[in-house]
């Protein structure tokens, strides 16, 4: 079986825990190396968070139940990375 190594993440999220004790509480499962988080969006009820997480063997099932438990919910997996190591996107021709 392949590595997870690094999964970005759109994520729903309440105004309550804040962002910076949710991104604490993200950082703190036990397979997550680091944790980047970005408010996207904002309204009255909710905020829309992107989480981008590393590391050498993401345990993708406690991410997923860790934001729940922060009352979050995931709305789409919009990057995964697998294997050896992180593979850097690069510009091509097809991009410009």
């Amino acid at each position: 079986m392949t590595t997870l190594r690094r999964v970005t993440l759109d994520v729903l999220k309440p105004h309550d825990p804040p962002l910076l004790e949710f991104t604490e509480r993200i950082a703190g499962v036990e397979s997550v190396d680091g944790v980047a988080s970005s408010l996207i969006e904002l309204d009255q009820e909710v905020q829309n968070v992107k989480l981008t997480l590393e590391g050498d063997g993401l345990d993708y099932a406690a991410i997923e139940e860790s934001i729940a438990e922060l009352g979050g919910t995931i709305h789409s997996v919009d990057q995964a990375a697998y294997g050896e190591y992180v593979v850097e996107e690069r510009r091509t021709l097809q991009d410009e």
